[in-house]
């Protein structure tokens, strides 16, 4: 009883750490896509919170600000959903964000409201290239996901919609070889850039064994169709290139702090 209410706990922190990203359009419609929140302090240990996204929800908001879906706790219990302006690109129109270069993968430094940042989840917490092998993954086990199929919340506070399927492709490593994999549930517009990921709940095989806490096995990035038709198969991107992208956001902050320092000095 106390482990499923730990995994509970820990889904439900996942919960807390996704978001909506969306930017009204003009024309009465909006591009909508799920973000979620990853505490990945810098090197000198200063905190800072990451947005992970796939690439391609913030390429499609071609305004300087999105919005971004936080929720704020009320004195009785309720929530209330409190879209808040987040800019994603300079005065000259360059992303802010920082893309990784094969893959469907995005990340950005945010500031985020104290209650988010204590949501944010530990990078360790995002797969790496081993994680799969150390825990026996293979197709057929359970994995869950996090969006807003279509914009739709799970409710008005703008919590985001759970969803289960089972890993449908293999094999599934080495990762360099196999950087995405399929899972089986469908996937709407909206769900892209919803972190995917397992808990000591997912159903699997017998004997194989149980992560001690949930990770995130990726991103998803897309669905698969043919000929226009849905086949119910979302595409993930295997965590390891959040890791990859958020060390691309590293080198680029220090980059920017030698040029700033280099500028200083020189005057």
């Amino acid at each position: 009883m106390f482990a499923e209410a730990v995994t509970w706990d820990l889904t439900v922190s996942l919960i807390n750490a996704t978001v909506q990203l969306d930017q009204p359009q003009g024309d009465g419609t909006r591009t909508v896509g799920t973000g979620f929140l990853i505490d990945a302090p810098r090197a000198d240990g200063t905190p800072r919170v990451v947005l992970v996204t796939a690439g391609h929800v913030l390429n499609r908001m071609p305004r300087q600000d999105a919005r971004i879906g936080w929720r704020v706790p009320l004195s009785d219990g309720s929530w209330r959903f409190t879209p808040a302006p987040l800019t994603i690109r300079d005065g000259e129109s360059e992303p802010l964000w920082i893309s990784h270069p094969d893959h469907d993968v995005a990340v950005m430094s945010i500031e985020a409201p104290e209650a988010f940042a204590r949501a944010a989840i530990p990078s360790g917490w995002l797969a790496d290239g081993y994680t799969f092998a150390r825990f026996d993954v293979a197709p057929g086990d359970e994995m869950m996901s996090l969006g807003f199929p279509r914009g739709l919340s799970a409710n008005r506070a703008g919590f985001p919609i759970l969803r289960v399927g089972r890993i449908a492709s293999y094999p599934l490593s080495p990762v360099v070889a196999f950087p995405t994999f399929l899972v089986d549930f469908t996937v709407f517009p909206g769900n892209s850039g919803g972190p995917v990921f397992m808990t000591g709940a997912s159903q699997r095989r017998p004997g194989v064994p149980r992560p001690e806490h949930p990770f995130i096995a990726g991103v998803l990035t897309q669905q698969v169709e043919m000929d226009s038709e849905r086949l119910g198969i979302g595409v993930v991107v295997h965590a390891s290139y959040i890791r990859e992208t958020i060390e691309l956001l590293n080198q680029a902050e220090r980059a920017a702090a030698e040029e700033e320092a280099a500028a200083i000095a020189a005057e």
